[in-house]
């Protein structure tokens, strides 16, 4: 009996050790650095994706518009039988007839335009100036996609170090609570210092539970940016760091004046517009268009009906002379839009200027509070020793170490978040600059950091 129980312990415990390591073998762990989590997400997330197509489709439908200038050719034929209802004298041969038969008949046509008041060529400049925005729009993707991955990388950090400090701070307090405790159970303390110490600790582990699942929540987040499962544990490879800025505003901004994708749809835009004008006044104007075509079959002629051929060529000429004012007030809106074109570009001017400046000036608050935070760090630090030390040694209260203690973690916080700040200050303001992104050789998942499966012991 004894033995059957202990070979029965040993099977469970084996088949828990298994179900534990399968499950922990299929969990995927991904490590990464900054640059491979942006290549990631240069190449899987759908966005890039999404303007690339546009600027494909862009392509073509450029493509149409200048093929209008060119010669088209068409085919038809036509295929009927018929005759009178009624039966009718042929006026030469006395017959009563229906005259019932099929006619047949085939036609090739080629036309080329001419002239057409400019309505071709408004037509070409309106594709023309939406194909180099939605070329501009890719650039503009690539640009914004990076932000997006950086972010998420960032803030994947910060939450680790949100967590690491909240953990830190529960273990100060835990050991505090074990000197207290201590103390009150030789009656050096009061029953007050141990209660005070508990809620405290309380309160610190809520900060740990809550910095926790904001770790997962970021986790998840980049996951989804980078193309991966959501619930691929990721290991970042690097850390916030300061790394300090050279460049001044004026190059900013200058900067940006020559590279911002958004400028320069902004300018195509107002292209565009002229265009349609153009289009529009197209309608007060004639059109010309060239002509040459050749047909086949008749009345009375056999499938398929290719007898009795003729051709002809020739010029055919319109113009719209009254039309109750529908091209004057498509000419009226036409310019009403370019008006529109024309200001949106001024107010995107004044917007990139001031996105620039924005993000330039937080970047440098950000700085200046890492210096001020570092040393706030520090005297805190010490601060929290010294508490410690008096009231271990009688001389101090424990309100006096708890106070320490949340000052001390307010410093770290925020120190963190000044680097945190820091970095996604300075990844806006590239991004506000139009900084272009690097695309590496490939941009292809097989140049990417590959997925490994740990098991629980690594």
């Amino acid at each position: 009996m004894f033995n059957y129980k202990k070979s029965r312990k040993v099977l469970v415990l084996t088949a828990a050790v298994s179900l534990l390591c399968s499950q922990s073998v299929f969990a995927e762990t991904l490590e990464l650095d900054l640059d491979d989590a942006v290549q990631r997400a240069l190449t899987t997330n759908p966005a890039i994706k999404i303007a690339v197509s546009e600027k494909k489709g862009s392509r073509a439908e450029l493509n149409a518009a200048r093929a209008g200038r060119g010669i088209s050719i068409s085919a038809e034929h036509r295929s009927g039988r018929g005759g009178y209802a009624e039966a009718q004298r042929n006026s030469f041969t006395g017959v009563y007839s229906k005259d019932l038969g099929n006619t047949h008949s085939n036609a090739i046509t080629a036309s080329i335009p001419i002239y057409t008041g400019g309505e071709l060529s408004g037509t070409i400049d309106q594709a023309k100036a939406n194909y180099k925005s939605y070329v501009l729009g890719e650039t503009k993707a690539y640009i914004e996609m990076k932000k997006t991955a950086t972010d998420g990388y960032f803030s994947l950090l910060q939450a680790g170090n949100m967590e690491n400090l909240y953990q830190d701070s529960v273990n100060q307090l835990e050991e505090h609570l074990k000197n207290v405790q201590a103390q009150y159970d030789v009656g050096v303390v009061a029953k007050v210092d141990v209660l005070r110490s508990e809620v405290s600790l309380a309160n610190a582990q809520q900060q740990l539970i809550q910095a926790t699942n904001n770790y997962d929540v970021a986790e998840a987040s980049l996951n989804k940016i980078i193309g991966t499962s959501l619930d691929t544990t990721l290991k970042l490879k690097d850390s916030l760091q300061y790394t300090p800025y050279e460049n001044d505003m004026q190059y900013c901004l200058d900067y940006a004046s020559m590279n911002r994708a958004e400028l320069e749809q902004s300018r195509l835009a107002v292209d565009a517009a002229k265009g349609a004008v153009k289009v529009a006044k197209s309608g007060f104007l004639p059109k010309v268009n060239a002509s040459a075509g050749e047909a086949w079959g008749g009345s009375g002629s056999n499938w398929p009906g290719d007898d009795k051929e003729n051709w002809s060529v020739g010029i055919s000429a319109s113009m719209n002379i009254f039309d109750s004012g529908v091209t004057l007030s498509k000419v009226h809106a036409a310019e009403e839009k370019l008006l529109q074109a024309e200001e949106t570009y001024r107010d995107t001017v004044n917007s990139v200027e001031l996105e620039v400046r924005s993000n330039y000036l937080g970047l440098r608050e950000a700085e200046k509070r890492i210096s001020t935070t570092q040393v706030a760090v520090a005297k805190a630090e010490e601060d929290f020793h010294i508490a410690q030390v008096r009231y271990m040694a009688g001389v101090g209260t424990n309100l006096d170490v708890i106070d320490a203690q949340v000052a001390l973690t307010e410093a770290k916080t925020n120190f963190v978040n000044a680097l945190y700040d820091y970095n996604t200050s300075k990844i806006a303001l590239e991004t506000s600059m139009g900084v272009p992104v690097a695309v590496t050789a490939a941009a292809n998942t097989a140049n990417l950091p590959t997925m490994s499966t740990e098991t629980a012991a690594e």
